[in-house]
């Protein structure tokens, strides 16, 4: 009885060296793209791991053993749940991916053990924009496809081993061959409200602004120069001294912080002197709801509401860019009525805190009687006159914070000095509170934008007067105008002077936010609105996801057709030693041996040796040559093949005499 198998076990094929190295590498650019999120620690040993295996295998070969593999899955599972306090989300859950990818090699010793670790490490490197997807990022994550691709292709029959740059073309090629197809999919696939893979992470810390402020707080944003923001305006954009952004408006003072309490309700009265200014905000992610706007506003957006600190809220956190348009008043009177309890919020101050402090502001009342506006002026006056500094790396203060710094240590940036200040103003009997947001921005005339950076975040006072209602104080610029003129890192120099930055440099940063706003707005907030944009003047109003769906698949198999014909009409790559070949054929031919279809070479060359006898020698030695040329190596030595082509060159066949 014959007996027929159906299905076979494929052979497992040993993984020679290149492909494994290329894997290796594959491996350490996923981990290089992913190490920005990863704890240090958690990056060193997966390194260390994987070089000490790349080791193993050049030096002794073979997997690693069982009794190894499984005590580290359990150290990096147990290690991930320690750091991150679960397996789930986006952090712990790349560390995890990541993880697995690079134990994967402990066990890579076949061509499909080679394949699976590759195409795994093309997912994780897409997960890799789940944190970023900027223009640098996304371009470094395709570049990342480079050596997977190389890998792939390695693990090809009859691919020579090669130089590492060698390897790399084929796979760019590839790469800037998919090109145009991964275009129409960006154009065509319908939009979503909300990201295919993002996962919920409520506790990742993001840098901004915060509801709470006590001093030190802002020490890591002055020093962050991430965007925080881009505005345009219709018109002219306002001075460098009136671009204040309003975003937390804080009363409540506990001695050590402010805290933003979310006041509801409408918004107070707003009485207009001029004209209001329209303007539209970029706003990078930040995970808060506030929406800063310029000076007061005078109405929200869509999604958003305006509270009676004329506070600007969006309905969700904004976890990625958002786009706004607001319209804000630069002349104004805000609340020219106080009610009570307003009043007695805007006097609050706590117990047993700061002694002096509070026998400064009763001396200045009983020197200045009902003149608020004169101990406005005289704290002003204490800032300018005092001997007074503002530094990014201020002494600590202990629990009365204010005395410590108005009668102490004199230095400080603009949190120290809006919260002694609003204490000044309420221990003297005027309502205050503390208003924070951005200040300043560089105005980007490439683009015709501002942008305001993280570094640019301010926090200033602001008091209420009666018949003038809440007005901006900033304190800090009584010390330091040029924070008010230059921004935070010009206060902190020193010197006005000696913040002149290298135009050649800030030209460049310049242009390159200019391409980092194109992409923005261009890529990243592609939307269904844009989508729509993009395919009206082509006749396509009807974008539906079934109608984008058939575009696609018309597209991508005009795509599928194009490749299949530029396969088949593609010129065969040149091959010197059939062309030698065929010199000789023609040659023997022109004597009358002529050689058949269905004949190999070996024959031919024993066939064409009886018919020319005297050529024998030289014939066999051609026929060895050409033999082993053709099934000894997968790539010819280029010195063998430079002979066959000399010796076929010199072959001068006699004709046979009849």
């Amino acid at each position: 009885m014959i007996r027929i198998a159906l299905f076979r076990r494929s052979p497992k094929v040993p993984l020679e060296t290149r492909p494994f190295d290329l894997l290796c590498l594959t491996v350490a650019v996923v981990l290089a793209v992913h190490a920005p999120h990863m704890p240090i620690w958690l990056s060193i040993a997966l390194a260390a791991t994987l070089g000490a295996r790349w080791w193993q295998r050049r030096r002794y070969g073979g997997r690693a053993p069982i009794t190894l593999k499984l005590p580290l899955v359990a150290l990096l599972s147990g290690a991930v749940v320690f750091y991150y306090g679960s397996l789930f989300g986006r952090e712990p859950g790349a560390a995890l991916a990541v993880g697995l990818l690079v134990l994967k090699l402990l066990e890579s010793e076949t061509a499909r053990d080679a394949r699976v670790g590759a195409a795994f490490s093309c997912f994780a490197l897409m997960s890799a924009l789940l944190f970023d997807q900027g223009m640098v990022a996304t371009v470094l994550v395709a570049l990342g496809l480079l050596p997977a691709l190389a890998t792939l292709r390695a693990l090809e029959p009859a691919q020579p081993p090669s130089t590492l740059p060698r390897e790399l073309l084929p796979a760019l090629a590839l790469l800037g061959a998919s090109l145009p197809l991964a275009l129409l999919a960006f154009v065509l696939v319908p939009r979503l409200s909300s990201p295919l893979w993002g996962t919920p992470n409520p506790g990742q810390a993001r840098t901004g602004l915060s509801e709470d402020m006590s001093p030190g707080d802002f020490t890591d944003l002055l020093t962050d120069d991430r965007p925080a923001m881009r505005v345009s305006f219709e018109g002219a954009p306002p001075p460098a001294a009136q671009r204040y952004f309003r975003a937390y408006v804080m009363w409540s003072y506990d001695g050590r912080q402010w805290r933003h309490i979310g006041t509801g309700g409408a918004p107070g009265d707003v009485d207009r002197a001029g004209a209001v200014r329209r303007y539209t905000v970029a706003l990078e992610g930040s995970g808060q709801r506030v929406l800063p706007a310029l000076d007061v506003p005078v109405e929200a957006p869509d999604h958003a509401f305006l509270n009676v600190d004329h506070e600007v809220l969006s309905d969700r956190p904004v976890n990625d860019t958002r786009i706004y348009t607001l319209r804000s008043a630069s002349s104004y009177r805000m609340d020219p009525q106080l009610d009570e309890r307003e009043r007695r919020r805007g006097l609050r101050l706590p117990a047993n805190f700061n002694p002096q402090t509070l026998a400064l502001a009763h001396r200045w009342r009983t020197e200045f009687g009902s003149n608020d506006k004169a101990i406005v002026q005289a704290a002003l006056k204490l800032f300018h006159d005092g001997g007074f500094s503002y530094t990014l790396a201020p002494a600590p203060l202990g629990r009365n914070a204010v005395d410590d710094f108005l009668f102490s240590t004199h230095e400080g940036f603009c949190e120290h000095y809006s919260s002694a200040f609003t204490v000044l103003m309420r221990a003297a009997g005027i309502p205050a509170r503390v208003v924070t947001g951005y200040q300043g921005g560089y105005w980007n005339e490439l683009g015709n934008y501002l942008l305001v950076r993280q570094s640019d975040a301010h926090a200033w006072s602001e008091v209420w007067m009666p018949g003038e209602g809440w007005r901006r104080v900033d304190p800090t610029a009584a010390v330091r105008p040029e924070r008010v003129s230059l921004g935070a890192a010009a206060a902190a120099s020193g010197a006005a002077a000696a913040w002149a930055p290298n135009q050649w440099w800030l030209g460049l940063r310049n242009r390159w936010d200019v391409v980092n706003r194109w992409w923005n707005q261009g890529v990243i907030g592609f939307d269904t609105l844009r989508q729509h944009g993009l395919l009206t003047p082509f006749g396509l109003r009807d974008t539906d996801p079934g109608m984008l769906g058939l575009l696609l698949a018309v597209g991508g198999s005009l795509f599928a057709a194009l490749g299949l014909a530029w396969a088949m009409w593609k010129r065969p790559a040149n091959d010197p030693a059939r062309a030698s070949m065929q010199l000789l054929e023609r040659r023997l031919a022109s004597l009358g041996v002529v050689r058949r279809h269905s004949e190999g070479p070996q024959h031919f060359f024993v066939r064409a040796s009886r018919a020319l006898p005297t050529h024998r020698a030289e014939l066999e030695r051609l026929m060895r040559t050409y033999l082993e040329l053709r099934y000894a190596y997968d790539e010819p030595p280029a010195e063998l093949l430079k002979n066959f082509r000399q010796a076929a060159r010199d072959f001068r066949p006699r004709r046979m005499v009849k």
